[in-house]
This record gives C-alpha cells, structure tokens and sequence, in this order.
C-alpha cells in the first residue's frame, strides 16, 4: 500500500480532495468553485492553491503523489526488473482498493468531464513511461519494442482490473491483478526463477545453428499460431 503520510502535507491534502471529489459529484465540476472546496474542507483559498495549482489538479493529486512514489521505488535495487514493473503496478492498485469508495466518485467526475477524460490519457501514458524507461536503463540492449511493449501490456492490464473494481461495487483484490500481471510475464517468458510455469507454457525447438535468429522465431511464432 502506497504511504502518503510520508509527505508533510498528505494529510490536509486528502482532506482537500476528499471535500472536492464530494461536490464535483453533488454539483459538477464545473458548477463548484475554488472557494466551494476550500470552505469545505476547512481550508482557505490561498492554502488551496498552495497545495494545488487548481480544481483538475485536486482530481488527479493522489497520481502525483503515486508516480513520485513509483520513481523512489524503482530506484531501489531489484533483483528482476519485469518483476519490479509488476510490483509497481500492484503498489499503485493497492492505493485506490484501500479506499474504493473514494476511487469511484474520482472515476465518475473524470467520466463527466471531457477535459479531465483527455488528463486521465495523459495521466496514464505517464505511468507506461516510466516502466518503459526504468526497463530500458535496467537491461541494457533490451529491444526498445520489448520494453514499450510489456510497459503498455502491464499498464492496460492494470487500468482493466482497476475498471473492475471502479465500475460496480464488488471488492476486487489485488490477487486478482497479480494473477494477470503473472500471466504477463508468462507471455513474455519473463518468468522469475523461482516461478512455476506449467507444462503447457514451456516450448521447446530444435534449429540448425547456422539458421537466422528471425527465421527461428518465425518458426516458433509459427508454430505457436497453429
């Protein structure tokens, strides 16, 4: 789980955020002013807008405070950098599952407003860079293709669980993502060690030395297809 109270100011932050998210709903997000939230969260006007540069950046707060959270950790040393991505992942699930009621009415305010939709884009691309380029500097020489390819694999599997969670009232836990995010690293053959593939998920081939990698792998895939 993600540990906001590390920041000063996470505190009065969330309860900023949680007064703003409940208006937005009450009464458009649109329709509520600056002064609206700060009132209702006890604050004054300047303290809002020393905390946030204005109402969009109360919606997506807790996503600035998770992607500086997300670059500490992988700055820490792991052994299994595509295991890393996965962790991250989870420790980002985590946060919104700790509080789903919170992420809900975050979920239907950004669904109501178009220029919100268009951060939330934005938002999210955020997240896939920064697996993409914490891979890339991980290990060396990795194909650039491989890297954007399971950075958006793992991000689109995540916004898909997390829809889950959003879009009804059921708890989804996080042994739900970790069970996809497990399947990903299976298609990819990234497997940690100590992971159990079953028989199924394991191939084995046989090629002339002197073959061309690529045909090697066009066979394989082929193979694979059929």
């Amino acid at each position: 789980m993600i540990d906001t109270a590390a920041a000063p100011s996470a505190e009065p932050r969330a309860m900023v955020v949680a007064a703003a998210l409940e208006l937005f709903a009450e009464r458009g997000f649109d329709q509520t002013s600056v002064e609206q939230i700060a009132q209702a969260a006890g604050v004054s006007r300047s303290t809002f807008f020393r905390q946030f540069g204005g109402k969009d950046d109360v919606v997506f707060a807790d996503h600035e405070l998770l992607l500086d959270r997300l670059r500490e950790f992988l700055a820490q040393p792991h052994p299994d950098p595509w295991r890393a991505v996965c962790d991250a992942s989870l420790l980002v699930y985590s946060h919104f599952a700790a509080d789903p009621e919170l992420a809900r009415r975050r979920y239907s305010v950004v669904r109501q407003v178009p220029a919100l939709r268009e951060r939330e884009i934005v938002t999210v691309f955020r997240y896939e860079r920064l697996f993409d380029e914490y891979l890339r500097a991980s290990l060396p020489g990795l194909d650039p293709l491989d890297a954007v390819g399971f950075s958006a694999l793992v991000t689109a599997i995540h916004n898909h669980v997390l829809r889950q969670l959003l879009r009804g009232p059921k708890k989804v836990p996080a042994s739900v993502l970790r069970r996809a995010l497990d399947d990903a690293l299976r298609r990819f053959g990234v497997l940690d060690e100590g992971d159990s593939p079953a028989p199924d998920d394991v191939v084995v081939a046989v090629f002339p030395r002197t073959m061309p990698t690529a045909e090697v792998a066009r066979r394989v895939q082929a193979r694979l297809d059929s």
